[in-house]
Parts: structure tokens; C-alpha cells; sequence
């Protein structure tokens, strides 16, 4: 890629088999992709992913055609917007756990929007709790907010909203490495 690579964003989706990520990386090779960076899970039988690759402009068109003849997957594609370095600020890891019940994520999610804390990556899943049949619901995260974020107050919120949900929620934040 001599020059300058136009930026896309993969998403995909189908039945889970092995194989997917090897046809969806030859396909991105042979038109001379370049894979970036991804995201990808197996969720309730389901592959998911997204991919950001760069490319050269005239292979941009190729490319998607040979994307969304791909058996088996449902693939959409958007142009990246610019390539932004690495967002200054605070870095934190949220990590939640408690019984399951509808709402956790739109609670916490809210909290940390009127905070103007950006979620950067989110994984959660469930699992049975021990020596019970109760199911905890899980929650990792890690977010970046600007440098005057007043963490006390956040997390009093959150605090709050723990005791409400009757979840455990910590609240750290990292170096930016």
C-alpha cells in the first residue's frame, strides 16, 4: 500500500463455524488488506466481529464485492473517519458483578454519560452463582474522560446506583501505557 490507505470498518456476522476469521482474512489479503485491528466473539451460537483494515483507494470497491460475497457471514462496510492517536485523559476500568435483572447496563451507562465518560470496550456475560441458582451478571469495561473528571463524584454515583441494582462495582484508574 504505497499510498495512502482509505480506512473501513468491517462488521460481520453469521453462524458460528471454524473457519470465518480465515476466509474473512484471505478475502482482505488478496486485495491487499490490511488488517488493523478487531473485535470479535462467539455469542449464543453467533460470530460477531468488527475489523478495522486500511487498503488502497482502488482496491476499496474489489474489496466490499468480495466482502459481501462471503458465504455465510453478513458483512457491512463504512469509511473510517480519520485515524485519531490515542485519547488524552484519564483512563479508568469499571468491573461490575450482582444478580441479573434488566436495566444494569442502561443504569451504569447513563451514569457514566453524565459524566462525559466515553466507553472505549465493554464485555459482559453471565454465569451461575456458586453454590446457588441465582444468575450473576458481569461486566468489564474500560473508559477514558477528560483530565478535570471529578472521579470522587462519579463514583459516589455509582456507589448509589450499586446499592439500587444490589451489584458490586469498582471503580480503578490505570496508566495509559
Amino acid at each position: 500500500m504505497s499510498a495512502t490507505p482509505v480506512f473501513l470498518i468491517l462488521t460481520v456476522i453469521g453462524d458460528d463455524r471454524p473457519g470465518l476469521v480465515g476466509e474473512l482474512s484471505a478475502v482482505i489479503s488478496s486485495h491487499q488488506g490490511n488488517w488493523l485491528e478487531s473485535s470479535m466473539a462467539q455469542l449464543a451460537g453467533k460470530f460477531a466481529g468488527i475489523v478495522n483494515v486500511g487498503v488502497a483507494a482502488g482496491q476499496v470497491e474489489a474489496l466490499k464485492q468480495a466482502l459481501y460475497g462471503l458465504s455465510g457471514l453478513r458483512v457491512t462496510v463504512e469509511t473510517a473517519g480519520v485515524q485519531k492517536p490515542a485519547a488524552k485523559g484519564r483512563r479508568l476500568k469499571f468491573a461490575l458483578v450482582g444478580h441479573d435483572r434488566i436495566g444494569i447496563v442502561r443504569e451504569v451507562s447513563q451514569v457514566l454519560a453524565n459524566h462525559a465518560v466515553n466507553v472505549e470496550s465493554l464485555e459482559t456475560h453471565t454465569s451461575s452463582a456458586p453454590m446457588s441458582a441465582a444468575v450473576l451478571f458481569h461486566a468489564v469495561a474500560e473508559l477514558t474522560a477528560a483530565p478535570e473528571l471529578d472521579v470522587a463524584a462519579l463514583t459516589q454515583e455509582l456507589e448509589r446506583i450499586s446499592n439500587d441494582l444490589m451489584v458490586d462495582i469498582t471503580l480503578d484508574e490505570t496508566l495509559r501505557a
